[in-house]
């Protein structure tokens, strides 16, 4: 009955933290740039017993472990802004950021200007390009931004094309391994970014979350029903041991 409790513990300690990944996807669900989380799980066999007299596979306990979470990095959804400041990069590429935590990585390309012309995050951080931040005057107009990352405006009324930078767009050999960090960045961790040159870049357009709402929340309701379903199993194990030791202590009259 011990073991039954064990085991029953260790699989609602992993579908509470399985819970949290989902409800985390589902927050994020209109969250620009936004990649969904998924839980890893593995069987944990107990070593075998030596002090008991049990055989063959009455001695192998398999416990539940989340052995964590990975990344779906797979394309969102475009959705078209008419921004021109708005950016969807279409392939693994990260737009790099200045904080002040030092340079961070995203795929939310709701980009806009502060008040000295730069352009920055919905947050505030400075967007990086090749030669540093990105800096408009205030008679700039007609922003182009080319697949490329290269931007261009028409300055003043001299309908003369100048640059403003080109961005820079990055990626990473194991993007897995990137860390999360909140606001939608993510740092580098142990990996190291890299010049990307085949991802483009689509103006006035926004990359959506990748979350499948529909799927998260029927993955919700699942996780909440088995927890159910285990603390139920729990609680009549609980009741058959203190029945079990009720009579055991019950001493004939």
């Amino acid at each position: 009955m011990e073991n039954a409790l064990l085991i029953g513990l260790s699989r609602q300690t992993v579908l509470e933290r399985q819970l949290d990944v989902v409800a985390n996807n589902i927050a994020n669900v209109n969250t620009a740039g936004f990649k969904a989380d998924q839980s890893l799980f593995q069987e944990y066999l107990m070593p075998v017993a030596h002090e008991d007299n049990f055989i063959g596979r009455d001695r192998r306990l398999s416990y539940v472990q989340d052995n964590g979470t990975y990344r779906d990095l797979s394309q969102g959804a475009t959705e078209q802004t008419k921004n021109p400041l708005d950016v969807a990069i279409d392939g693994n590429g990260f737009l790099v950021v200045q904080t002040a935590a030092g340079e961070r990585y995203t795929r939310d390309g709701g980009l806009q200007l502060n008040n000295q012309g730069q352009l920055v995050t919905a947050n505030g951080d400075q967007v990086l390009g090749t030669s540093g931040p990105i800096v408009f005057q205030a008679t700039d107009h007609d922003i182009n931004i080319a697949p490329d990352g290269t931007v261009s405006v028409v300055e003043g009324t001299s309908r003369t094309d100048s640059l403003r930078g080109k961005l820079r767009l990055v990626s990473f050999a194991d993007a897995q391994r990137l860390l999360k960090e909140g606001s939608n960045l993510y740092s580098a961790g142990e990996g190291a970014a890299q010049a990307d040159t085949r991802s483009l870049v689509q103006q006035g357009y926004i990359e959506k979350s990748n979350v499948n709402a529909v799927a998260e929340m029927s993955r919700m309701i699942e996780v909440t029903r088995a927890y159910t379903q285990v603390a139920t199993l729990l609680q009549q194990e609980s009741d058959l041991h203190k029945s079990a030791i009720e009579k055991l202590a019950d001493v004939p009259s």
